[in-house]
């Protein structure tokens, strides 16, 4: 039995900004964002702080990743109370269902190598499937991209499955094999389901010819550098491991920690703050789709495929940004072992919580904006979820981080200069040369000239043509200044192998 260790000054404080992982931002960071990262830290540091001391949290650590860096990192109270061993950068903390996106990925990764579908049926790669008898006599077979997506018709089974990690495969079939109870047909809906985890680690064991453990291990962790990444607890470093605790009235109370075992997929992980900041990154780095070579142990595109929106699971409409007063609804996606989230201003964050006896979890990251937050805590459920959330909005709302610009395709740059000279000339020669079929069907020459005049009068003569803004690769907009105002010229080119000019839009600015 403990008093509760309050955080204070004597907080371990870690501002990394020059370590580099291997996986940084394709796009060089624009001068300044640090700068303004920076100026909003002390305000998420008070937030965590106090956070801490109110929801009695024996150790807590947070990070901020930023263009591939951890660029701060900060280590409250302990995490063994009962030999007053203080938290840091490379305390241990198990990570709960953070732990699902690891085993995504290596589902993924094995359906890369070939070694998987994702719509194949379960029941396939785990005979004791089988015998399983689905809700309805006309649900649809339960696949691999159901275990992912949880769309599997499982129920909700947060309390009942925390405690079901260290169950070993003989019990997991035996489970199965007398049946499961459905609370939907497969593929209709999302339910959080930790059993569906569960059975896609024994997917990854069976396709991956290793326990799933080993895979993730040889195959992701290793490769990103998380040396410091485990599944058992009792391989920790002395005096490393976060040990967890509850909260019982006025003191701290151990929490027994699982040993891993065959169900961990759903929650084992075990990782240090330095660790989890390199996969952060390395979700980042996944944006923009580019030419650069492949650099990672996972494709960036199937990196990518995990953060998109796959099975709605929910709508916000009281959500606010990050004043906790302006509306801002987001509606939100599961993914691949991640939860996928835009709000009303169009800013797509993705990430996952976690929860266990002993321990709470979170990470969002913002993939166009290039930054991404983490917390850890040793309090059972520990209470960092909204406040990791909120910390994030912080920093895309206030420190002007994006969203990444849009890279320029080369058929856009030479449309660009074409459409410039287009919309003020209507030159025959050169419309036939770059417009598709379709455009003077919708709108005669005579009439689209008349129409860019109506546009282009009011501004006098052209001045100056502007820069192009990419909205992807085959649309875009670009200013036409002239002596007396701006208009704004947005096109969109054709799907064909040459692309063709097929819509134009001429929208006069006011000054």
């Amino acid at each position: 039995m403990q008093r509760p260790f309050r955080p204070s000054l004597c907080s371990f404080v870690f501002v990394l900004g020059s370590i580099a992982f291997p996986h940084a931002s394709a796009q060089e960071p624009t001068t300044g964002r640090a700068e303004r990262v920076a100026a909003i830290l002390p305000e998420i540091d008070k937030m965590y702080t106090d956070l801490a001391g109110k929801e009695h949290l024996p150790g807590l650590v947070y990070g901020v990743v930023l263009d591939g860096k951890l660029v701060h990192a900060r280590a409250l109270g302990l995490a063994d109370v009962e030999r007053k061993i203080p938290a840091t950068s490379s305390t241990e903390f198990r990570i709960a269902s953070m732990t699902k996106s690891f085993v995504a990925m290596a589902a993924l990764k094995l359906r890369d190598e070939g070694k998987l579908r994702l719509d194949d049926p379960v029941a396939n790669l785990l005979p004791e499937l089988r015998r399983v008898q689905l809700p309805t006599l006309d649900s649809p077979a339960l696949t691999v991209r159901q275990l992912m997506t949880m769309t599997t018709g499982l129920p909700e089974d947060n309390p009942w499955g925390d405690r079901q990690m260290a169950l070993p495969n003989a019990k997991i079939e035996q489970l199965v094999g007398a049946g499961l109870s459905f609370s939907n047909a497969p593929g209709q809906t999302f339910e959080y389901s930790n059993l569906g985890y569960i059975l896609l680690g024994k997917v990854v064991s069976k396709a991956s010819g290793m326990r799933f453990q080993d895979y993730v291990t040889r195959q992701i962790l290793r490769p990103l550098g998380m040396h410091n990444t485990r599944w058992e607890y009792t391989q920790a470093a002395p005096g490393k491991l976060a040990l967890g605790y509850r909260w019982d009235r006025d003191h701290w109370e151990r929490e027994p920690i699982l040993p891993d075992g065959d169900g961990a997929a759903m929650g084992g992980l075990i990782t240090t703050m330095d660790d989890f900041a390199r996969y952060v990154a390395f979700h980042l780095d996944a944006w923009p789709a580019r030419n650069e070579p492949e650099r990672g142990p996972v494709k960036r595109a199937s990196v990518r495929e995990m953060q998109l929106p796959h099975a709605f699971a929910g709508l916000s409409t009281r959500a606010t940004l990050s004043d906790m007063k302006t509306p801002n609804p987001n509606v939100s996606f599961y993914g691949y072992g991640l939860v996928w989230q835009r709000d009303s201003r169009s800013v797509v964050s993705a990430g996952h919580s976690g929860g266990l006896p002993g321990f709470g979890s979170q990470y969002r990251f913002a993939p166009d904006h290039g930054v991404g937050v983490f917390a850890f805590t040793n309090l059972r459920y520990g209470p960092v979820y909204g406040p990791t959330a909120k910390a994030l909005a912080m920093l895309v709302e206030r420190a002007d981080l994006g969203p990444r610009p849009v890279p320029v395709s080369p058929i856009l740059a030479t449309r660009h200069t074409q459409v410039a000279q287009l919309v003020q000339s209507w030159d025959a020669s050169q419309a036939g040369a770059i417009a598709a079929e379709n455009l003077f069907l919708d709108r005669s020459r005579e009439d689209w000239i008349a129409y860019a005049r109506e546009k282009l009068e009011p501004i006098g003569r052209i001045t100056s043509v502007g820069p192009i803004k990419a909205e992807n690769g085959l649309r875009g907009s670009f200013p036409l200044v002239g002596e007396r105002g701006r208009v704004d010229v947005k096109f969109t080119l054709t799907p064909e192998r040459e692309p063709k000019v097929q819509e134009i839009e001429l929208t006069p600015v006011k000054q």
